[in-house]
């Protein structure tokens, strides 16, 4: 992608309303536009690094035997009533006008008609399931989709870590035993660290409340960051760890887990959670299963969350500097920033060419001093930066620098790709 080309400009100062880092960057790198409070669209440069996430998600969902697809963002109030969720604060209703009208006259208000713009999708997938389910030679399957959630937040001021409307994968699974759920509920565990590592976060498993979700415990992944909104007691040993919210834990404590380690009170950011639901919605919504006796029983199910937008956030808020983003490489959204100088591009075009278009951010631009090309790199953050100049070519050089180094080294110009 040449530079001069990509829609979207960096800025020199970040929105006087955003105190986030995440925020703050994002905005003046050019890779999201803030539409509203906790409100976002993703410009280019987002979308490519959320496409990535997207796709490191995909891969180990479908490796656990996740299938993909997409349900409706608009969810009718008979789905959700049964579970008692329909009328809970977390939503935004999507009310038709006409009957919004009638509601303000005091008149028929045909609140059965009324949606809800989708924060879960627990009932929808329960609902959808009767129609297939029968028996337990249909059991077990897990399915999952990344699509957009709404959320009623009252506090929306971290930037793309606390929003109302949201990139989420929600992964769902059915099971025919409680040991059946207990084993893929690992599965899933073992997937999200994967998926966390690949990004460049090193996450927490949790223990946690089930909230609005469900009765029983559930696990957050928990990335430690000063900036956190979260606060887990977690072991220094073996990193067992209990959020504030239900634990009985205390700064200074033994570990009961491994016996040698110290309970620590860390800031954290959750960047995924996954609850085990048992029956609870398959009861209320009519989703049961035949054994090999015959017997008709309620399907046990578990579902997985992950927020796009909140690990893109987190990336940015664990990894930055005074000069702007250090993308972990795996979600970057170039690996290499090309810089051209002193007018040499035809040089400079013949290492983009070699190194491909979807690899690399050429700034080209004609209208930039040396200095502003060096500082947006520093802003966008792309993991490596190359630099073709006068300077360089004298011997048949290109100086390349790691984002997240301060040497920099000259290499030949056709070891350009091997180097990288």
């Amino acid at each position: 992608m040449k530079l001069s080309q990509l829609f979207t400009k960096t800025l020199k100062e970040a929105p006087a309303d955003e105190e986030a880092v995440n925020a703050k960057l994002l905005i003046r790198g050019g890779f999201v536009f803030k539409n509203s409070a906790g409100v976002y669209s993703f410009l280019p440069l987002g979308w490519r690094v959320l496409t990535k996430i997207a796709n490191i998600i995909r891969e180990e969902m479908n490796a656990i035997g996740g299938q993909e697809l997409l349900m409706s963002t608009l969810v009718e109030k008979k789905y959700m009533e049964p579970t008692g969720r329909w009328n809970l604060d977390v939503s935004y209703k999507a009310i038709p006008q006409i009957d919004l009208d009638s509601y303000i006259q005091n008149s028929k208000f045909k609140i059965q008609d009324s949606f809800v713009l989708g924060w879960s999708h627990e009932e929808v997938l329960t609902a959808i399931a009767t129609k297939y389910i029968n028996s337990y030679k249909d059991l077990p399957f897990s399915a999952y989709q990344i699509q957009t959630k709404f959320r009623h937040e009252p506090r929306a001021k971290s930037g793309l870590l606390r929003g109302r409307e949201f990139m989420m994968k929600d992964l769902y699974s059915f099971h025919t035993t409680q040991e059946d759920l207990d084993n893929f509920y690992k599965k899933a565990a073992e997937a999200y660290h994967k998926i966390f590592e690949r990004c460049g976060l090193k996450a927490v498993y949790t223990k946690a409340a089930g909230g609005v979700f469900t009765d029983k415990f559930t696990h957050e992944f928990q990335v430690i960051a000063d900036v956190g909104e979260d606060t887990i007691y977690v072991c220094d040993k073996c990193e067992y760890a209990e959020n504030k919210e239900i634990t009985k834990l205390k700064d200074g404590d033994n570990c009961s887990e491994c016996g040698s380690g110290k309970i620590e009170a860390k800031k954290s950011i959750e960047v995924g959670n996954i609850f085990d639901q048992g029956t609870k919605y398959s009861e209320a919504l009519g989703l049961e299963f035949a054994d090999d006796n015959g017997n008709k029983k309620p399907v046990i199910m578990g579902a997985y969350g992950i927020g796009l937008g909140r690990v893109m956030a987190t990336a940015v808020e664990v990894y930055n500097d005074e000069k702007g983003i250090i993308w972990p490489e795996n979600i970057a959204p170039f690996r290499i920033n090309l810089i051209v100088l002193d007018g040499k591009n035809k040089e400079a075009e013949e290492i983009y060419k070699e190194l491909g278009a979807d690899n690399v951010l050429y700034d080209d631009r004609e209208d930039k001093t040396p200095g502003e090309k060096f500082a947006d790199a520093d802003l966008i953050g792309c993991p490596i930066r190359l630099v073709v100049s006068n300077k360089t070519l004298e011997k048949e050089n290109v100086e390349l620098k790691k984002r997240n180094k301060k040497e920099m080294k000259l290499i030949k110009i056709k070891e350009v790709f091997k180097e990288l």
